[in-house]
């Protein structure tokens, strides 16, 4: 049988059907970036000893990290709009690379702030991989199939999350390494040494991560890849920037779907990046043992994300959302509530219904944008900067409870209550837009 030839529909964004080999070398993107996502969570923990830092000191990795999404989201949706998908994506991997290198002269200098602005520059180009990837993964096929395609991209970063925690986990910590009471009980100098070691331990991982990343730069760069920026027969009558903000800022499913996933990032953020902390607290065990339950965490994901993949070929994205949403809570309220080492085992499995929920939201809020679509992608991915925000609360509270990190995951639970409110009005609308003019909806 003939393969169809490859065509765009006649808006101009979607296609009649998926190149495969684009579009996998596309997912791959996706493992990329949720491998340096995963290093920070065992920086995190790291860097609270190499620096002697308080919890709310470390959440800092976390927002120098999502600032960077932030800020330069977007400028990226300026480089779609002005170029292409393909060339936001390549200035992305050169950005993640020179970040990745900046954490030599941070190792050399051994300066915490040396260290997170190297992880704000990897965030700088992880912004445009996500605006780009994020978006043209939901444009590369047919439009009623965008949310699912998104979601089949996203299995790609569990795998890479994994690899990230295992490579960080087993090369930075070692099980020689000084507990946090031994560096404070240490001469200044022994201290120092100690910490210096720690700190340099760092580096292996981010070589490996610049080997693969200039491969992966290469192979995308020989790659054909559609355009999928929709059909312009006048550009001087293209929206500007303005007029697009002012679009989507009066859609209220839109609006609501930024805030969704705003919460959603800094909600899962925060549950990875305290994962190591509260086993180590309820498990009585050191980094390297606690290290496996953060590595089970991307297992679980992985295991979500397939189940919410198989649910979505019978139900609407919306309602797998809810009901994610809704476990997630239970075995959140768990983990706050259970005084013992299966609040750990409640806390991994939070990650069963995470897997679905970052693709959900974005394709529901970027449904329907037409060519507003590459700035309400940029505006999601800006939405990324939750995850540095959130984790800061949970830091704050646990340290405000003397290291009760059980208590500090009620943060995330609040989060997902509105996110399960999101869920249920996406549901609504989308009853309201399959029933006959002048139906009733049940309220």
């Amino acid at each position: 049988m003939t393969k169809s030839a490859l065509q765009q529909t006649p808006d101009g964004f979607y296609l009649n059907r998926t190149p495969w080999f684009a579009f996998l070398l596309l997912c791959s993107i996706f493992a990329m970036w949720a491998a340096a996502a995963g290093m920070n969570d065992v920086l995190i923990a790291h860097f609270k000893k190499a620096f002697l830092l308080s919890d709310f000191e470390t959440a800092f990795v976390q927002s120098a990290f999502y600032l960077g999404y932030f800020f330069l989201a977007i400028p990226a949706a300026m480089v779609v709009k002005r170029f292409s998908y393909k060339t936001t994506i390549l200035i992305g991997l050169l950005l993640y690379m020179g970040g990745c290198l900046l954490f030599f002269p941070a190792a050399a200098t051994a300066k915490y702030g040396m260290f997170l602005l190297a992880l704000f520059v990897i965030a700088a180009g992880l912004s445009f991989l996500e605006t780009a990837c994020n978006t043209y993964s939901t444009l590369m096929g047919p439009r009623e199939t965008g949310t699912r395609r998104l979601n089949i991209s996203q299995t790609f970063h569990p795998f890479g999350a994994m690899a990230g925690v295992y490579v960080g986990s087993f090369v930075m910590f070692k099980d020689t390494d000084a507990t946090h009471e031994q560096l404070t009980q240490m001469s200044a100098s022994d201290a120092a040494v100690e910490q210096l070691q720690m700190i340099q331990s760092t580096l292996l991982p981010y070589k490996w991560m610049i080997a693969v990343l200039l491969l992966m730069f290469i192979l995308i760069a020989i790659t054909k890849f559609p355009a999928c920026k929709g059909i312009v027969k006048d550009r001087v009558k293209t929206s500007s920037l303005g007029q697009s903000l002012s679009r989507l800022w009066r859609n209220p499913r839109f609006t609501f779907g930024v805030l969704a996933q705003f919460l959603y990032v800094g909600a899962q953020v925060g549950v990875w990046s305290f994962t190591i902390r509260l086993a180590m607290q309820m498990g009585g065990m050191n980094e390297r043992s606690a290290s496996w339950f953060l590595i089970t965490t991307f297992a679980a994901y992985f295991v979500g994300k397939l189940i919410a993949n198989f649910m979505m070929r019978k139900m609407h994205p919306a309602k797998v959302l809810a009901i994610y949403g809704v476990l997630t809570i239970v075995l959140l309220a768990y983990t706050i509530l259970v005084p013992n080492i299966t609040a750990v085992y409640a806390a991994v499995g939070v990650s069963i219904f995470l897997g679905p929920c970052w693709p959900t939201i974005y394709g529901l809020s970027i449904d329907g944008l037409g060519e507003d679509t590459g700035v309400g992608g940029s505006l999601l991915v800006m939405s990324i900067v939750g995850g540095g925000v959130i984790p800061i609360f949970q830091g704050l509270l646990s340290d405000a409870t003397h290291g009760n990190m059980q208590l500090a995951y009620s943060v995330p639970l609040v989060c997902f209550v509105v996110i399960v409110a999101y869920a249920l009005k996406c549901m609504r609308d989308a009853r309201t837009e399959t029933l006959p003019v002048g139906a009733v909806v049940a309220s």
